[in-house]
């Protein structure tokens, strides 16, 4: 019989991770919480983002993975497909493959939001700086 490894469990608190700017986000800024470079996980990338008034992720698309926002506050305009949607707090958007998408904060305040995608492997390449500039 098969040996079953037994993968470690995460805790942490969302101030231990350093603020990154994934490719192609301007003034915009995410925490890899749970993420295969950062966890035992194999199947998703969940993080924490900022957008600071003005900031946004050009618009873009995922072969494969599908991606969640949960707007936790401020406000801003969620691109998909082509057709710009206004969001605000507890806004939930699920963006299946395929989708041409991005967001953009138009508010007064940081637009800050949850983002859930699966898997890991189909979205950009973050590049961990430890909170120092590239």
């Amino acid at each position: 019989m098969a040996k079953v490894t037994k993968t470690k469990a995460k805790l942490m608190r969302v101030e231990e991770a350093f603020w990154e700017q994934p490719p192609g986000h301007f003034q915009a800024f995410s925490k890899l919480l749970v993420h295969p470079t950062t966890a035992a996980t194999k199947y998703f990338d969940f993080r924490i983002s900022s957008y600071q008034p003005r900031g946004y992720a050009e618009v873009h698309v995922h072969e494969v993975a599908e991606n969640i926002y949960y707007i936790l506050q401020g406000k801003g305009i969620v691109e998909l497909d082509g057709v710009k949607h206004l969001v605000g707090p507890h806004t939930v958007i699920h963006i299946p493959p395929g989708v041409r998408h991005g967001i953009f904060n138009t508010g007064l305040q940081d637009l800050v939001f949850i983002v859930v995608a699966s898997p890991p492997h189909d979205m950009p390449e973050v590049k961990q700086t430890g909170g120092r500039e590239a």
